[in-house]
């Protein structure tokens, strides 16, 4: 036999093998996954449930009860946290209605800026984060003038915002000319 014939033969053998091995893993990821419970991935509080942390001092006169509420959950070395909060005070200025959503930056710590703006920015509210679930940020909770959520998700963009912000609150269509 020549060399090229037993490096065929050993070839084939170590494929055979490295099947077998690949097949074992196979079945094992699929026992795991069959194991594991399928739950809905749901992140953030539940919609319909009571919105907590909405009776703090820190909120009082930032909450509104008679339009909805978009609570924005920031975190200051977020970059698109400031896009996002950028975007949500060009939108309030242009909106300026009174029945559209009060929308309140929430910080975990401190927040890079504070005071009355277009978005009054909250900072120090690490409970606000626990007790809301959010599992990154940007992140979005619409309250209802009773106090109930209606929206909980994730942000990735200052566009995924302008989205929500939509559909949460539509824009008065215009009559044609």
């Amino acid at each position: 036999m020549d060399f090229t014939t037993s490096a065929l033969i050993v070839s084939w053998v170590a494929i055979a093998l490295l099947a077998l091995v690949v097949s074992g893993l196979v079945r094992q990821v699929h026992q795991l996954s069959r194991a594991q419970p399928h739950g809905t991935g749901r992140v953030g509080i539940a919609s319909g449930a009571s919105a907590p942390g909405l009776d703090a001092p820190a909120l009082d006169g930032l909450l509104s009860t008679d339009r909805a509420t978009l609570l924005l959950f920031l975190d200051a070395d977020c970059g698109t946290c400031g896009q996002v909060l950028a975007e949500a005070g060009a939108w309030t200025v242009r909106r300026g209605d009174a029945v559209a959503p009060r929308v309140v930056g929430l910080y975990a710590g401190t927040a890079p800026h504070s005071g009355e703006g277009p978005v009054p920015v909250v900072g120090d509210r690490p409970e606000l984060f626990t007790a809301y679930d959010i599992p990154a940020t940007p992140y979005a909770v619409a309250v209802d003038p009773t106090g109930r959520i209606t929206r909980s998700e994730p942000l990735g963009s200052p566009t995924a915002l302008l989205r929500l912000l939509d559909d949460i609150h539509p824009a008065t269509p215009r009559s044609l000319p």
